[in-house]
């Protein structure tokens, strides 16, 4: 009756299973059906010349981080030439970098050596939008009413007597009207900020513009682009009112007559047709906000795209009932079109896991209050293996390999978020996932760079540091290493489309995948089940003993059965 203790075994298995960018398991051709993502935002990432803003020579800089950490390929948030009115998702210029974060040169320096590395870059794309400051927009204000230029974007005239009201009711994402008018009186529809007006993805010049943004980009070597508001290009003929509805309410929940039209479908096989000239497995993957995940599995059809991110997991609680029923809804929905599911906790738009799982359930992605921290990491530890055990592919957001919490006490002065200063609409708190990570115990911005940060960081923020857990039995940087390295390793970890439940307690997620079992306690109390062999992995302490184990509340273990 000897205890295992599973933060001796955690620092073991990280030493003994190292991650190999190369193996077998990276070269296939269809990496993208298990891969291991990682989203970089540029600006929070690393700061290469102490201007307090991360750049693309520091993303370069850290990319043996993120080759040892074990992703196998890393996503970046847009780096484009933009006015920075929404953190560079205005684009001014799809084929330049912002000098914020270094210039081509540097974006080619950083794929080839992220290549080098055996990681892959996947890139964001914004179809959607551009910035007001895009020399379209610009030349469609300058012609006026009636132009041609104008066509390229949503204009109409609007209601009322003398054209003072909006063209219809919509409602901006970030609060507010959708419409903004000029000064000929004419309004044009931005389903974000008044500086990010809306292609019009009806006029043959849209389309073959981003064909040719495809084609710049796949020709500098980038693997893939990620998709943002993949749901928004195509809007319902004749932009009908939604009749008062609370839209915010409907949003992700019904179909709305700007999002999750039939007619983005056309676009993206266009698109496929683009990606599929080059060799080397390219990918889209797209943020498509849907009703359904059965709706979200039409982005991913064969002739389509390759990935859909699936929100209705990363807004699923710590719940077994709930995880369940997520997870084989995702399975069932994807199995019929051969897409892999994917699984992601967080990203720059969401309250981090660490904080969400903090706090009681029903407070939404966006949440204020710090909760109870030692619950919250905790929880997001064995949610993280609980993800990664899952068939498909996974999405790391920055930092969370290290259990950062969001930052919920920025002083008003200092927040970014264009949604804070609408005064309604979403809350506008997602500056508190996108505080610069650390890197060091000490120092300037703890390791972010020489010159301070543009968020300022916590002041504990140092024993969260890569240089604080690197090495440390237990740490939760160890933690990830460990579960890439493992995942990497065993067979039966990654691509597939079904997983076998197995009896449990309630309140405990129990599943096998060939040798492999995962079990996942989200209860309060610790509880008794059978040991299904050699553990490889748990998130936190627990105790075995005659063929059984104690698995501790809010804690995934992972055995072995071979």
């Amino acid at each position: 009756m000897t205890p295992l203790r599973t933060k001796d075994a955690m620092s073991q298995q990280h030493s003994a299973i190292a991650p190999a960018p190369n193996s077998a398991k990276a070269k296939r051709s269809d990496w993208w059906r298990d891969a291991v993502i990682y989203q970089v935002y540029p600006r929070s990432f690393a700061d290469s010349n102490g201007d307090g803003m991360g750049d693309l020579e520091g993303v370069r800089a850290r990319l043996p981080y993120l080759r040892d950490l074990g992703a196998d390929a890393v996503w970046l948030s847009p780096f484009y030439a933009s006015p920075q009115a929404d953190a560079g998702y205005d684009v001014a210029d799809y084929r330049a970098v912002d000098p914020m974060f270094g210039n081509l040169l540097d974006a080619d320096a950083l794929i080839r050596d992220a290549h080098g590395l055996g990681l892959r870059i996947i890139v964001d794309l914004v179809p959607n939008h551009s910035s007001d400051q895009h020399e379209w927009f610009r030349r469609a204000l300058a012609e006026g009413p009636g132009s041609p230029s104008r066509d390229r974007y949503h204009f109409r005239p609007g209601k009322g007597e003398n054209g003072e009201l909006p063209p219809n009711d919509w409602e901006s994402i970030f609060g507010g009207p959708a419409w903004t008018r000029v000064a000929d009186g004419e309004w044009y529809l931005h389903l974000f900020a008044p500086e990010q007006p809306d292609f019009n993805w009806e006029h043959p010049a849209v389309g073959d513009e981003f064909r040719s943004i495809l084609r710049f980009w796949l020709d500098m070597g980038v693997d893939g682009f990620r998709i943002d508001v993949a749901h928004g290009l195509v809007k319902a003929a004749g932009l009908p009112d939604l009749g008062g509805a609370d839209q915010l309410k409907l949003l992700g929940n019904d179909v709305m007559p700007f999002f999750d039209q039939d007619g983005v479908h056309d676009v993206y096989r266009q698109w496929r047709h683009v990606l599929d000239e080059y060799a080397g497995e390219r990918i889209f993957v797209a943020e498509a906000w849907t009703p359904t995940v059965e709706r979200t599995a039409n982005y991913v059809r064969p002739d389509e795209l390759h990935q859909a991110f699936n929100f209705q997991y990363l807004s699923t609680e710590w719940d077994a009932t709930e995880l369940r029923e997520v997870i084989d809804r995702t399975l069932e929905a994807m199995r019929p079109v051969g897409a892999p599911a994917t699984w992601v906790l967080s990203n720059h738009d969401v309250t981090r896991h660490a904080t969400r799982f903090a706090n009681p359930p029903g407070l939404g992605t966006q949440i204020r209050t710090a909760g109870d921290r030692e619950l919250g990491l905790r929880r997001a530890r064995a949610a993280t293996l609980l993800m990664l055990a899952l068939p498909g592919s996974a999405y790391l957001y920055q930092g969370e390999e290290l259990g950062l919490p969001d930052v919920v006490d920025l002083p008003d002065e200092v927040r970014q978020d264009p949604a804070y200063f609408r005064g309604a609409g979403q809350d506008g708190f997602r500056d508190g996932c996108r505080v610069p990570i650390p890197w060091t115990r000490e120092g300037s911005s703890y390791g972010f760079g020489s010159g301070g940060s543009w968020l300022p960081q916590p002041a504990n923020w140092g024993e969260l540091s890569v240089e604080a857990q690197t090495g440390a039995a237990g740490s939760t940087l160890e933690l990830y290493r460990s579960a890439l390295a493992v995942r990497r390793a065993q067979p039966d970890l990654g691509a597939g489309d079904a997983v076998e439940w197995l009896r449990a307690p309630e309140g405990v997620l129990a599943f096998r995948r060939g040798e492999f079992v995962c079990v996942a306690n989200t209860g309060r109390e610790s509880v008794t089940t059978r040991a299904y062999g050699r553990v490889l992995l748990a998130s936190g302490e627990l105790t075995e003993a005659d063929g059984e184990a104690k698995v501790p509340a809010d804690t995934t273990v992972w055995w072995t059965t071979a």
